[in-house]
């Protein structure tokens, strides 16, 4: 389907975009889930101003959205990892492209490296 036939049947590529990174967190986890799969409490650790029930709330909707693959392990303690899928990973010059415009913006504007979180 045309970008125009999309926008006048009101689907817009860049809103559903956003819609599916709707949280700052969500673009933190995908950038964090690039290099590698990763275990929830390493996530809890890297992703910082996390909290634990936003980080489950945000991995369940990217799971459900395809964008994450949760894989349970049964072994005792519970072993659970989260990697991008195929489709996640489709993210990464998106991200990429987000890192290469705020290092940008922070080289134009130094004063705003000291306000805003990593």
């Amino acid at each position: 389907m045309s970008k125009k036939l999309l926008e006048e049947n009101g689907i817009c590529p860049v809103a559903t975009t956003i819609d599916l990174l709707s949280s700052k967190w969500k673009v933190l986890i995908i950038r964090d889930l690039l290099p590698g799969t990763k275990r929830f409490t390493q996530l809890k650790t890297i992703v910082a101003g996390i909290s634990q029930k936003m980080l489950t709330q945000s991995l369940r909707e990217m799971e459900h959205d395809g964008l994450v693959v949760r894989q349970i392990f049964p072994v005792v303690p519970l072993k659970v990892e989260y990697s991008l899928s195929k489709l996640g990973r489709s993210m990464e010059p998106v991200i990429n492209s987000m890192a290469e415009w705020g290092n940008f913006y922070l080289d134009q504007n130094p004063d705003k490296r000291k306000e805003l979180p990593k």
